[in-house]
């Protein structure tokens, strides 16, 4: 039997496989995984975008193409400095295609600058942003103590930067009182130890400095003092603190924001106390300049007093006879003042009496007389004068009533007015026939119409 060109076609078309969008997306899915699992890509950063998330979408391009790329929160955590735009980097992950939208894109787990190492540019990120919010200002800077009493040391406890520290102070000034609190200087959380160590200290009132520091490292080993948790703990300090991080080449975030920086853990307990001996010798050197100045002051002193007394005499007798004259002068000034106060009595004695004489007592009761006989002769004026008004307004009162159109009404008479426009009739001639007109009468109104003039 020979097959139909129709039927031929027919069987071709229920022989194809017809995939779906999402199963062709998968599919691809599927190949690109497989054949992309992990891949190293290099290229610029561009839409850099951190939604409530927490992940980073961004683009990496070069001059000829581009791709979308995700990295999730989980990993981008672990980054040391933060990805912008513009920035060359190297990342590693996994090609994968985003199915709603049918995009690939790469999920990446490692991300690196290109050129510059990751935590060279956190740190050079970290201190552009602290430097704009003023933390490494001069004017935020505390002076050191003189003579630190009590100094709490924020380090590890079985480094090399404790002991040198120690032995410093033992040499320099064997008497203060140190206060050591461990932590971690390197590793995961080693940040979070030490700024929670420097707020501890903060809480204590008779704490004079604080030495923040470790020996020195990698920048991988000193990064601990490159986290802005640590810069922010410092720069809240109350209490003065020395960095001491590393060697003398080392700088770290810590160094710029404290108070003072000391190359070396070794140097920076020579900065915070002074050599005892040394201040002994200068006490002493200045207790000698002190006695002999004393001396010759004294002795100055002294033969101005000799030649005073040569020449002015025995300053004594001058004072004895100061007393004498005080003596005089306060004897005369009694006699002065008890005949003034005497003379003083007199006068008011005098003036008392001529107040007797003249007593007002007499003349109030004449006047109360005279205010009674005005009061009583005023209160029958007014009486007469509201009578004499009242009289006149009950005239006035009627007359106005007589006048009043309302009198004339309640006599039976009206007053007519035309019903729309209000105008009084005064004569027929003013109405038409059938016009409607209002009557006012005495009380109420009558509405009418006329029927014949």
């Amino acid at each position: 039997m020979v097959e139909g060109a129709g039927d031929k076609l027919m069987r071709e078309m229920s022989e194809r496989k017809i995939y779906s969008v999402s199963e062709l997306t998968q599919e691809i899915r599927g190949l690109l995984e497989e054949n992309f699992d992990y891949i190293w890509v290099k290229g610029e950063i561009s839409n850099f975008r951190v939604p409530p998330s927490g992940h980073f979408y961004f683009t990496l391009k070069d001059p000829d193409a581009q791709i979308r790329v995700v990295m999730f929160k989980s990993q981008n955590v672990l980054l040391k400095f933060l990805p912008e735009d513009g920035l060359q980097v190297i990342c590693s992950g996994r090609v994968s295609v985003y199915e709603p939208r049918g995009e690939y894109q790469i999920v990446v787990d490692l991300l690196e600058p290109k050129g510059i190492g990751a935590l060279q540019l956190a740190f050079e990120q970290l201190k552009e942003r602290l430097e704009k919010e003023g933390l490494f200002e001069p004017a935020h800077k505390k002076p050191l103590p003189f003579l630190p009493q009590r100094i709490g040391i924020v380090t590890s406890p079985t480094g090399a930067a404790i002991r040198d520290i120690l032995k410093v102070i033992e040499r320099r000034f064997a008497n203060v009182h140190l206060l050591i609190n461990p932590v971690r200087v390197q590793g995961e959380g080693a940040g979070k130890e030490i700024a929670r160590a420097i707020r501890q200290f903060n809480q204590l009132k008779d704490i004079d400095l604080l030495i923040v520091g470790r020996g020195g490292g990698s920048l991988e080993d000193l990064w601990v003092f490159n986290e802005e948790v640590v810069a922010r703990a410092i720069f809240n300090s109350r209490i003065p603190v020395i960095s001491a991080v590393g060697h003398e080449i080392d700088f770290t975030i810590a160094d710029f924001v404290a108070d003072l920086r000391a190359p070396t853990p070794s140097v920076a307990a020579e900065l915070a106390v002074r050599n005892k001996e040394e201040l002994q010798a200068a006490i002493e050197t200045l207790g000698e300049r002190l006695g002999r100045t004393i001396k010759t002051g004294l002795e100055d002193l002294r033969s101005r007093v000799e030649i005073s007394l040569r020449v002015l005499g025995d300053p004594r007798r001058r004072l004895r006879d100061y007393h004498q004259r005080v003596d005089e002068l306060w004897g005369h000034l009694s006699y002065t003042v008890s005949q003034l106060l005497l003379r003083k009595k007199q006068i008011v004695a005098k003036l008392e009496k001529e107040v007797q004489l003249l007593s007002p007592l007499s003349q109030i009761g004449s006047w109360r007389n005279s205010l009674s006989q005005s009061h009583q002769a005023l209160g029958s004026a007014v009486i007469y004068y509201l009578k004499l008004n009242r009289q006149r307004l009950s005239s006035r009162v009627e007359k106005l009533d007589s006048l009043s159109p309302l009198a004339i009404l309640r006599r039976g008479y009206g007053i007519i007015r035309k019903e729309l426009s209000g105008e009084i009739v005064k004569d027929t001639k003013q109405v038409d026939i059938r016009e409607r007109l209002r009557v006012k009468l005495y009380k109420g109104e009558l509405t009418c119409s006329v029927e014949e003039k």
